[in-house]
């Protein structure tokens, strides 16, 4: 094990992690906010069944885009550290990934031709797969930031993408544009956002002229993609997991559950920003600690974290449970009333997704990226499963929620028996999460028809800034007795 770093490196280190995370989650959750907004606007100024094709067709090119970039992120983030010629290499992934874009573009016009009859969703699914070039170079811009420690670059680039595209949804109270038309100008502000990341919010060592002498050779993509093909199942699963219920439910139901779920699926993409960026800042410190060795280390960064993102879980559920009935009219109008239901069901989720994603991102920086694959894989299919077979008896919206609340149980238990395995946590701590889970879903569900609301959602908020000071002072006694 390696010496201690000094004391001094250690609140740089700390810092820097704090910094990184605040922008990454400021800018993110305001970016979803506005691309939410710009939902709203559209729910409000289309038929339901005209939004449920733009819905779709969004869906069909994120499934795509998913896997455009082939799950190279986190590998190059990794790798990063350990090149040389890190120009040289930067440049190489970059030209990658623009290829990777072009070639996944034309995978998706293959898609809709098959998977719809409705030339409307069609057209709307070649105009919008154009995203997948702009999306794969961008995306790889925000990776070298991360593995540079940049993310404010990206911060603000995103925000103002995502202020853009509110823009163009506003346009809709002026002209009442065709579904078509506004899509276009999406692709607009997209390559528009493109163009300020490579001038504003990349490294000083990108330019297209580097980008264009980068060699990239057929027979070294092949390599890449063929070593590090889980990182593929890693980096996509997230998509996949709500897009192939968006596809599942177009399939099986109706357009108008399709909105339902996407008005849900809106609210829930912006709280769960915070454990999302919070995991991808935390993810470089877990390498390092692992490549240290520094043990002790890693298992305290983990447990104070897991606390926090539990603590999060809870009052996040518990708020969309008690409020769910106001907010979803407000931002979207009278048209969607499904959506109430479907967004208590859907924030389930919530409960146990941070500490996945947290559990997920340590195991891939101890090296066991194949784990989570499998991991990852196994929850996708029961998700996938109990959707299909059950929507096949009950043709209720309900069926794909529980669905995927399970595959996430599924997934955070297996999980859990790995992590105890290696001894990075004990088996009283699974158990009490588990616990904590279940009592916290059941007394919102029947703890709500004796009690108001409000007062439900109080004594919860109460619980948990009182389990917050606990915690924070407990970790003030741990410190000054290590001193």
């Amino acid at each position: 094990m390696n010496p201690p770093l000094p004391e001094t490196a250690q609140e740089e280190q700390k810092s820097s992690l704090v910094k990184n995370g605040a922008w990454g989650v400021i800018a993110s959750v305001l970016q979803v906010l506005f691309v939410s907004l710009f939902f709203a606007i559209m729910a409000r100024r289309y038929q339901p069944a005209v939004f449920g094709r733009f819905l779709v067709a969004n869906t069909v090119y994120q499934i795509v885009a998913s896997f455009s970039s082939m799950g190279l992120g986190q590998w190059f983030i990794r790798q990063y550290a350990l090149e040389h010629d890190k120009r040289f290499f930067t440049n190489k992934f970059l030209k990658l990934q623009a290829g990777m874009g072009m070639v996944f573009m034309l995978i998706n016009m293959v898609v809709a031709l098959v998977l719809y009859q409705d030339e409307q969703i069609r057209v709307l699914c070649v105009v919008l797969g154009t995203n997948i070039v702009f999306d794969n170079f961008i995306n790889a811009i925000k990776t070298l930031n991360v593995a540079e420690g940049e993310q404010r670059k990206s911060a603000i680039v995103l925000m103002v993408d995502g202020f853009l595209r509110l823009l163009v949804s506003a346009v809709l109270f002026i002209y009442p544009l065709s579904i078509v038309w506004l899509s276009v100008l999406v692709i607009a502000v997209r390559l528009l956002t493109l163009g300020i990341m490579l001038r504003l919010g990349s490294s000083s060592n990108i330019n297209l002229l580097s980008l264009w002498r980068a060699p990239v050779l057929m027979a070294d993509a092949k390599q890449l993609v063929l070593d590090n093909w889980r990182f593929v199942v890693i980096g996509s699963i997230s998509i996949i997991y709500w897009r192939s219920g968006n596809i599942i439910i177009s399939k099986m139901l109706t357009l108008a559950h399709v909105a339902d779920y996407e008005v849900a699926f809106r609210f829930f993409s912006i709280l769960q920003i915070l454990p999302l960026v919070a995991s991808s800042t935390i993810y470089p410190q877990f390498i390092k600690y692992f490549n240290s060795r520094d043990l002790s280390a890693l298992k305290n960064l983990y447990k104070n974290i897991f606390v926090l993102y539990t603590l999060f879980a809870i009052t996040t559920y518990v708020f969309v449970y008690v409020f769910a009935d106001k907010v979803i009219p407000i931002a979207f109008g009278n048209n969607y009333p499904g959506a109430v239901s479907c967004m208590q069901q859907m924030f389930l989720t919530i409960l146990v997704l941070p500490t996945v994603l947290l559990q997920a991102n340590l195991i891939v920086a101890m090296g066991l990226e194949k784990l989570d694959m499998w991991f990852n894989l196994i929850s996708l299919t029961v998700h996938v499963t109990v959707s299909i077979v059950g929507l096949l008896f009950f043709k209720e919206l309900q069926i794909v929620n529980y669905a995927v609340f399970a595959s996430f149980i599924v997934f955070h238990l297996l999980q859990d028996v790995f992590l105890i395995r290696k001894e990075m946590i004990m088996v009283r701590h699974a158990v009490l999460f588990y616990l904590v889970v279940v009592l916290t879903a059941i007394s919102c569900q029947y703890g709500s028809a004796y009690i108001h609301p409000y007062l439900l959602f109080a004594f919860f908020l109460m619980l948990v800034v009182v389990c917050g000071l606990y915690f924070i002072l407990a970790q003030r006694r741990l410190q000054q007795a290590v001193k």
